[in-house]
């Protein structure tokens, strides 16, 4: 039976316009359940609950699995109870087993409409577009609405990062919190500022390719080079520059060729080619 607008029961008949189309409007979870369950029967009311107290910013869907066998062998339930979360007519995210209300509000507030969201996408899509003074002008104006966004900070120090401004990125990521600052997110993209820093500092790349024809030991130089090379999407030889400073000493700037390195793969992707053979070339060093 239905607990109101926010708490809705579903079978395979109107699984699609109460679960996968309204999900396309609001996060939908959906509680998959039995009577005979004894963790079912202690997750319910809480997730009934939460559905009253957020109003309608998310909904729940009940599906009773002793009415509906077929439609959650469907679905790939093993276990009950089973909660799964739909965004935009697809899974997004979910858990199986009673949770703590405290980790439910945190998975359901993943997904909720925020007040920047819209600003942000926009700008995540200028980005990729490769605009980014634009993509930076329209996250600050997100975070303006909603300060709180996690993602934000992350997403604006990125793209002042690729509009060439260095230290208003670690500007944006050092006004975090200092429990944030120490995620290793956070610390990726602080390596990748660090790195344009240093390849700002140091000028003219091709005066640091004569200063290491004259001194193949000047670790600065090595480094700078490196820097400059991977900002002009010069993978390959960037992270030549660094695996040959690793060689040379570890020590260095408290390990900073391997960190940058590190920078580097984060930057491209654990799918990148060059990714997979420098982690291997990188690790023959390590170990």
């Amino acid at each position: 039976m239905s607990e109101g607008p926010f708490v809705r029961e579903a079978g395979a008949a109107d699984f699609q316009e109460l679960v996968v189309e309204a999900s396309r409007r609001v996060p939908v979870l959906v509680d998959f359940w039995a009577g005979w369950c004894a963790p079912c029967r202690m997750l319910k009311p809480v997730l009934e609950g939460l559905a009253r107290e957020y109003g309608g910013r998310f909904l729940l869907v009940e599906v009773d699995t002793e009415r509906e066998p077929e439609l959650a062998a469907r679905h790939g339930i093993r276990s009950l109870p089973t909660v799964h979360l739909y965004r935009h007519g697809q899974v997004v995210d979910g858990f199986v087993g009673v949770q703590p209300e405290g980790a439910i509000r945190q998975l359901i507030e993943r997904h909720l409409e925020r007040p920047g969201d819209a600003l942000r996408q926009q700008a995540l899509a200028a980005l990729a577009a490769g605009r980014p003074e634009e993509a930076a002008r329209l996250l600050r104006q997100a975070l303006e609405r909603d300060p709180e966004h996690p993602e934000l900070p992350l997403e604006l120090a990125e793209a002042l990062l690729r509009a060439g401004r260095p230290g208003e990125a670690r500007g944006a990521l050092e006004a975090l919190p200092a429990n944030r600052q120490a995620e290793p997110a956070v610390q990726r993209l602080l390596e990748r500022v660090a790195l344009a820093e240093a390849a700002q500092a140091a000028g003219d790349p091709e005066a640091l390719r004569r200063r290491l024809e004259q001194d193949p030991g000047d670790l600065e130089a090595r480094y700078a080079l490196g820097a400059h090379l991977f900002l002009q999407g010069r993978h390959r030889e960037a992270l030549e520059q660094f695996l040959e400073l690793m060689r040379r000493d570890r020590s260095f700037r408290e390990d900073g060729a391997r960190r940058a390195m590190l920078a580097i793969f984060d930057a491209l992707g654990e799918e990148h080619p060059l990714v997979q053979e420098y982690r291997r070339r990188m690790a023959s060093l390590l170990y």
